[in-house]
């Protein structure tokens, strides 16, 4: 990505800071030199200068021509070394927290933005229960009850010799070999803590500016949390501090909720959720060990001193799984201002008191018990069916409050909005669609391996098999396939035709009077697949709705029946009872390969970084919001990069004076317009945004309506110095952001750029044009024009410079 042109002479000091986009990019390749100097931040992420700039504000007279450029290189947040390509199996996580954001606004409807991020950490919630709980179905169930009780299953594999019934050691009663396998999954969970904390401290825990501003913050009545409102607020009400110095060009300052002060800052909330979810986690993990037990003895020792320190443990459970409900509806943490508050003694007690009881669990499970033979599955297997129905009754009134929350926007209702509002839930029922595939897929595969030659759950191996709902899931499988193949074959359709209609547009753009065929046939079609974005919330409709249809058949059929699908249809007309063997064995295959091509892609990106570069473009994307529903889900990259754009800005507009673009392309337009946001009234009056290949509009705004819908992107109009946005019809990603003029400021949506710049061989251009699409945006002539222009209108730079002095240091 090679910088434009240089600018005309204008008024003084002037800086372009550059923020590159999904895929990452090198400092040499954005400055277009290869000889870069980090002049702030570290490895991770930083801003880089060419050598010869370093110096510039010493020499202002060098510039006079043009802006200093400033590369601000964010890529090693998301793709930087290969455990991150781990990450994957965090998915479900990560779009669960996406769904939270995905609220329709809502001006005065607090109870129900509560109620829908109520909702959403739940769902979050019910995606760790069912991750751990496949981890004890593998361990527990099928490894330590299943396997290890049966004779020739154990006998195949001498790993599990200690623990097998046939050989009668220590390890062989069913309490122990459960005790003992219950590590697994408490490792787990142990691990994503683990995870959680050492990835807050190294990507989130970048505090937002402070100090730049004489003016302090003020404290909020009420307080807000991430559950609020989100629409611009304006500074007479909550920020009047800020308002007695306006800049320039805000005579109204507008907060919206990317603009608080916390927003970028969820330190509390984090830690709280961490704490809830790892002791649901261990809590997990004592319901099976208990569950187990309970059922014996009941049946030998009914009113035994076993069973009833059982049900004593079994309350206990109880109590902290309130506890943990309760912790996980809470509300979240401010925005207005910088909560560094965190409840130490709940992020301690909580997840040490359900280790604890798992210890104790696991002790009591261990006692000796004899005459206890394992049989079948495991008991308390019946929870995957429940989960499933819970996750389907969340979704049912998730989407019930997003519709609720969409017709009460009134005359405001965006129509471009994903789904109607629908988004949010639609999101989350892919979410626990991710979490059933990965952990049935794991629970089929592992069972597949132990029980040889036969097929889990038909009762022809030496195991019972996974839980017979696992194997309606999977049945389900190749039936979703086939409903997708008519949207997927009418998407197609419609964009040969669409290619077909805008052929004549294409020639009328161009001007060319003897136009090429192939050549306008090329182009067409670039921007009739670059449409099939405006497409997706149509197929994700489809795939959510059918899910949650196909999810509740599952669980009716497995119910009802009590068998697999391949013995639930005998004696059924042939060609069903057919058709039902083949969805299982199909289903049963294709569950593991998802699975298994998790794991290949994992490891592939972990040796090969272009691998790992395509898997952290999903992250650049799926990981800009904060972990504010699930905490195990991938870092929040934007709360780090976000402090660091508004620091370097505030403090070279303080220190020199001058005149500041910052320049975004695709993702990086969007942290530039969350870092402009956050800017104070005076800094922003000397700051001008251009944003190219933005998905502002085009994703964020139809998806996250409640954070860049069109009064936000308004807002952000009225509030920025000046703002100009380039897009091309066969940019895929990139679009106009639909901010029409307002009072004295023009149109943010600059003329559409042709794509490819020359239609064919022309003096200008001899060799035939690439058509660009998403990329190489600065390449094209119109880019200096627009950065001309809006350095143009930025006031000139101030006749004393001033110099800042070192923030503060964050407190550990």
């Amino acid at each position: 990505m090679s910088p434009a042109t240089p600018d005309p002479r204008n008024g003084g000091a002037a800086l372009e800071l550059l923020v590159h986009g999904v895929g990452g990019a090198t400092a040499a390749d954005m400055l277009d030199d290869p000889r870069t100097v980090r002049v702030t931040g570290d490895r991770t992420a930083a801003v880089f200068r060419r050598g010869d700039d370093v110096d510039a504000e010493e020499h202002p007279e060098r510039y006079a021509d043009g802006p200093v450029p400033e590369a601000y290189c964010w890529s090693n947040l998301t793709s930087g070394n290969g455990t991150r390509a781990l990450w994957l199996l965090l998915l479900p996580f990560m779009v669960a927290n996406l769904a939270h954001w995905m609220r329709p606004p809502a001006e005065g409807r607090a109870r129900l933005v509560r109620l829908y991020g109520v909702l959403v950490r739940l769902v979050a919630l019910t995606l760790t229960v069912l991750l751990t709980a496949a981890a004890c179905e593998v361990a527990l169930d099928l490894t330590a009850w299943q396997c290890a009780g049966a004779a020739a299953c154990a006998g195949q594999r001498s790993w599990l010799g200690f623990l097998s019934a046939e050989h009668g050691g220590w390890w062989a009663q069913p309490g122990r070999r459960l005790a003992l396998a219950a590590l697994v999954p408490t490792a787990l969970v142990g691990l994503l803590w683990y995870l959680s904390n050492r990835t807050w401290s190294a990507y989130e825990a970048q505090r937002p500016p402070t100090g730049y501003d004489a003016e302090p913050e003020p404290e909020p009545e009420p307080e807000p949390d991430r559950d609020r409102e989100s629409a611009p607020v304006p500074v007479g009400d909550t920020e009047a501090a800020d308002a007695a110095t306006p800049g320039p060009a805000t005579p109204v300052e507008l907060r919206p909720a990317l603009g608080r002060p916390g927003f970028w800052y969820g330190r509390r909330l984090v830690a709280r959720l961490r704490a809830a979810h790892t002791a649901a986690g261990f809590l997990t993990v004592a319901a099976a060990l208990a569950g187990a037990a309970a059922s014996q003895d009941q049946r030998t020792a009914p009113g035994g001193a076993q069973e009833l320190l059982g049900r004593l443990l079994q309350g206990v459970l109880v109590v902290l799984a309130l506890v943990v409900l309760w912790v996980v509806c809470r509300r979240g943490r401010s925005e207005h201002r910088l909560d560094l508050r965190i409840e130490r003694a709940l992020v301690s007690w909580l997840p040490a008191s359900a280790l604890l009881l798992l210890a104790l669990t696991a002790l009591h499970t261990g006692w000796s018990r004899p005459g206890w033979t394992s049989g079948g599955t495991l008991p308390g297997t019946g929870v995957f069916g429940v989960l499933t129905l819970a996750q389907g009754g969340l979704v049912v009134a998730l989407a019930a409050v997003a519709l609720l929350l969409h017709r009460r926007t009134g005359p405001r209702r965006d129509p471009r909005t994903a789904l109607y509002g629908l988004g949010g839930p639609a999101t989350a029922m892919l979410a626990c669609a991710l979490g059933g595939v990965m952990s049935g897929g794991v629970a089929q595969r592992v069972a597949d391996w132990l029980d040889g030659a036969a097929t889990p759950g038909t009762g022809d191996g030496p195991i019972t098999g996974p839980p017979v709902l696992l194997s309606w899931q999977a049945s389900v499988i190749p039936v979703l396939l086939l409903l997708l193949l008519a949207p997927t074959a009418l998407l197609v359709v419609r964009t040969v035709l669409a290619g077909r209609r805008l052929r004549p547009a294409v020639d009328a753009a161009y001007r060319e009077a003897d136009p090429d065929r192939l050549r306008t046939d090329q182009i067409a079609a670039s921007r009739a697949r670059a449409a099939l974005t405006d497409s997706a919330p149509v197929l994700i409709g489809v795939v959510s709705g059918a899910t949650l249809l196909l999810g509740a058949a599952s669980v009716a059929g497995a119910w009802a029946s009590g068998n697999v699908p391949g013995r639930a249809f005998d004696g059924a007309h042939p060609a069903l009872a057919s058709a039902a063997t083949a969805a299982q064995a199909l289903g049963s295959w294709m569950i593991g390969f998802g699975f298994l091509l998790f794991v290949t892609l994992g490891r592939r990106a972990y040796k090969d970084p272009s691998a790992r570069r395509t898997i952290g473009i999903l992250w650049d994307v799926g990981t800009f919001w904060p972990r504010a529903a699930h905490p195990f889900a991938p870092p929040c990259y934007a709360e780090r990069a976000v402090p660091d754009l508004t620091w370097r800005m505030s403090s070279w507009t303080r220190s020199t004076g001058g005149r500041l673009v910052i320049s975004g392309h695709s993702q990086g337009s969007v942290l530039a317009a969350a870092a402009v946001w956050q800017l104070p009234p005076a800094t922003r009056g000397r700051v001008a945004l251009l944003t190219y290949g933005s998905p502002l509009e085009r994703l964020y705004g139809r998806w996250f309506p409640a954070y860049f819908g069109p009064e936000a992107l308004r807002g952000l109009h009225r509030t920025v110095h000046c703002w100009s946005n380039l897009y091309r019809a066969t940019d895929p990603i990139g679009g106009p952001v639909r901010v029409p003029a307002e009072d004295d400021r023009p149109d943010v949506d600059r003329p559409e750029l042709l794509d490819p710049v020359a239609y064919g061989r022309t003096r200008e251009h001899p060799l035939p044009e690439p058509i660009l699409g998403h990329s190489d945006y600065q390449a094209d002539p119109a880019f200096a024009a627009a950065r001309a222009a809006l350095l143009d209108r930025l006031p000139p730079a101030l006749p004393k410079q001033r110099r800042v002095s070192r923030a503060p240091e964050p407190s550990p």
